[in-house]
């Protein structure tokens, strides 16, 4: 690339006319585009922005920006405002001070432009166009141009001069809206980048414009990559190109190089093509350890020689040599993040993703699928974050992992909650729209109180009678200690209606309710004071205690028996594909016994944990049964759920240890009995 780069961003979205409508893109187009080109791992572009600025302005730095520029000098003018056609089909760039009946003298001529290009000395100039298009016509007459605005056919004519290219891209070439976004309002956060212009700085800032993967990411690869991008979200948008160039322009640096393998060594080549299988085994374990290396060529050499071996030789090697690849993959973690609530508008939420393995492993580019999602290199893997601009509601995303060694995925969620309406009013809560939260330090209005539940049962004072026949008591009780009263053993007389309280008028009322009826008027003033309500304890039941749960082993033992009968199948078939591989160093090794290929493939011992596990796994579904009990049993002592889930368990493990046991003991009866006949 060239050392001397230079970008200028116009972007104008506040108009002086009513007749422009104001658009809210503009401003962050220029940031999101000025962040990504001025980036020195990126773009490394000396950025300058013009915003609002009146026509004479913008003509002056297009003017500046062209003169004294050198034949090494790359430039890029980015250009986000309204597109004006005159009725002589003359192209125009409204400014903040354009009026469409005066577009000659207060907008800024594409035809200036054009030869602002055509004078410089820099011989690689860019010009993307992210413009919506219109016919600025006086009232009542006919606009010419009935569809295509045709905005290419201005850059186009005369030659730039010998040895110079140009490129021409806009975001649309016909009476079409160029698109702010998926909705065009404002949203509380603010506005976001339009399509065409998210396009551009997702390919540069990502490097998925890269299409060929070689580090650069040249004009044609960005135009393809936007073209598809912009389709994708909207049809109704077609951008458009004009080149005339030589060679290939290339705009920004890409993290997606591809990895140029290593040859493996002589030595190491010729172990792979031995006629001996331990020989290329041996090959397959140096492979793996090369696979490993910190070189990213070396390590790719070797992934790709054990991808050879893998397609190529016999079956016991392919599969060894594809266990060897399978053991260098993408592995991100975690693989699901959930940042949960986050406010719309707040500072973007970060989030740690590690990247595992060995450095070809962690050799892998980011792409998120959504446009909130951002995913930033650390030194031990992702900085995620997510973009709270976007709309209120759930987001759910990808951020897909490529490299080398193939693609991960890492799952992202968030929730982006809506801002209040009003600052300093409190949201309303979920209880319904009735509800009434008052302000802070202010008391609820009184008919927003809720009405004071009443007292429970346990604690409303029992009104207490006097026994018909009560011995005086010659000690006079303290008004502080209570009097245990027994219980009365006749039925009692009929009581005399009680009196209901009259509504309380207010808190001495209240109180006065509170603290019980009025003692009677016949009662004598020498009579004790009523003692104090006590709780009278719960009545004796006749029912024995309820028997303590058993501890809930039923499902504990279910669950280990379904963990021994899968060990025990998962041994069966190493110790079956261990006894495959004997077959074969005897079919293959000339004057090889059937005992030796068993022992150099280690066949017995997965066989033997097999039959061991398949036995341990049906002696604990047997106990597992027995502690679940007949159908009464369990549901007195087990609910309903473990209980289900005891049966389930102790079925599969059933299920899967009794073949096991059988299969293992087929195979040790076919070994013993070719052993003695061999």
């Amino acid at each position: 690339m060239t050392e001397s780069r230079y970008a200028l961003i116009i972007a104008n979205d506040s108009y002086q006319d009513r007749g422009l409508r104001q658009l809210m893109s503009p401003a962050q187009d220029a940031e999101a585009l000025a962040g990504v080109l001025g980036d020195p791992q990126i773009g490394g572009f000396d950025v300058q922005i013009v915003r609002n600025e009146p026509s004479h302005a913008i003509s002056m730095r297009l003017d500046d920006f062209f003169a004294d520029r050198r034949p090494g000098d790359t430039l890029v003018v980015h250009f986000s405002c309204h597109g004006l056609k005159s009725e002589s089909g003359e192209l125009y760039f409204a400014a903040s001070n354009t009026l469409p009946r005066r577009l000659a003298s207060t907008a800024v001529p594409a035809d200036f432009v054009r030869r602002c290009m055509s004078c410089t000395r820099a011989r690689s100039i860019a010009l993307f166009l992210d413009c919506c298009y219109g016919g600025a016509f006086p009232q009542g007459a006919v606009a010419r141009a009935a569809g295509d605005v045709n905005v290419l056919e201005s850059f186009v004519g005369e030659k730039l001069g010998g040895g110079r290219g140009w490129a021409v891209i806009t975001a649309s070439n016909s009476m079409e809206y160029a698109f702010e976004g998926s909705e065009l309002t404002r949203t509380a956060a603010g506005p976001r980048p339009s399509v065409f212009t998210s396009a551009l700085v997702s390919g540069l800032a990502t490097g998925e414009a890269d299409l060929d993967e070689d580090g650069r990411i040249s004009l044609d690869e960005l135009y393809e990559y936007v073209f598809d991008r912009v389709r994708q979200e909207n049809p109704n948008q077609t951008p458009s190109r004009s080149v005339d160039m030589q060679g290939d322009l290339y705009l920004a640096r890409s993290p997606r190089r591809r990895i140029a393998p290593s040859p493996v060594p002589d030595d190491l080549r010729a172990a792979m093509r031995s006629p001996d299988i331990y020989t290329r085994r041996g090959a397959i374990a140096e492979l793996r350890a090369r696979m490993e290396n910190a070189d990213l060529s070396v390590a790719v050499g070797a992934r790709e020689a054990l991808a050879e071996m893998a397609r190529k030789d016999i079956r016991a090697v392919a599969d060894e040599a594809g266990r060897a690849l399978s053991e260098v993959a993408v592995n991100p973690y975690p693989t699901r993040l959930d940042f949960g609530p986050v406010p719309q508008g707040a500072p973007p939420p970060h989030q740690q993703v590690r990247l595992l393995g060995p450095p070809l492993a962690r050799s892998c580019a980011a792409h998120p699928k959504a446009d909130w999602l951002r995913a930033a290199e650390t030194p031990d893997g992702l900085d995620i974050s997510v973009d709270t601009s976007a709309g209120p509601g759930r987001l759910s995303g990808d951020i897909v992992l490529k490299g080398a060694v193939g693609e991960g995925l890492v799952h992202v969620e968030a929730e982006v909650l809506p801002t209040p309406a009003a600052e300093g009013r409190a949201p309303v809560p979920p209880d319904g729209p009735t509800a009434v939260v008052p302000a802070a330090g202010k008391p609820p209005p009184a008919h927003a109180r809720p009405p004071a539940p009443p007292p429970p049962a346990a604690h409303r004072p029992v009104p207490t009678r006097t026994p018909v026949a009560q011995k005086p008591d010659r000690r006079e009780p303290s008004s502080q200690e209570p009097v245990a009263h027994k219980p009365s053993t006749h039925k009692p007389s009929t009581p005399a209606p009680t009196r209901k309280p009259p509504p309380a008028a207010g808190p001495a009322a209240t109180a006065a309710a509170a603290a019980g009826p009025a003692p009677r008027a016949t009662q004598r003033p020498t009579q004790r004071p009523a003692p104090r309500t006590t709780h009278a304890p719960p009545p004796r039941s006749h029912h024995p205690p309820p028997t303590p749960a058993r501890p809930q082993r039923a499902p504990a033992l279910a669950a280990a028996s379904l963990g021994l009968s899968v060990a025990s199948l998962i041994t069966l078939l190493l110790g079956a594909v261990a006894a495959i591989d004997a077959v074969e160093t005897r079919v293959y090794i000339p004057g090889a016994s059937l005992e030796e290929g068993v022992v150099r493939a280690g066949m017995m011992k997965p066989l033997i944990i097999s039959l061991i596990t398949a036995i341990l796994a049906l002696v604990v579904v047997s106990i597992a049964r027995n502690s679940l009990g007949s159908s009464a049993a369990s549901q007195t002592n087990y609910a309903e759920g473990p209980a289900h889930a005891t049966r389930v368990l102790t079925r599969t493990a059933k299920f899967i240890a009794v073949p096991s046991l059988i299969l293992a003991v087929l195979i040790l009866l076919v070994y013993l009995v070719a052993r003695i006949y061999a």
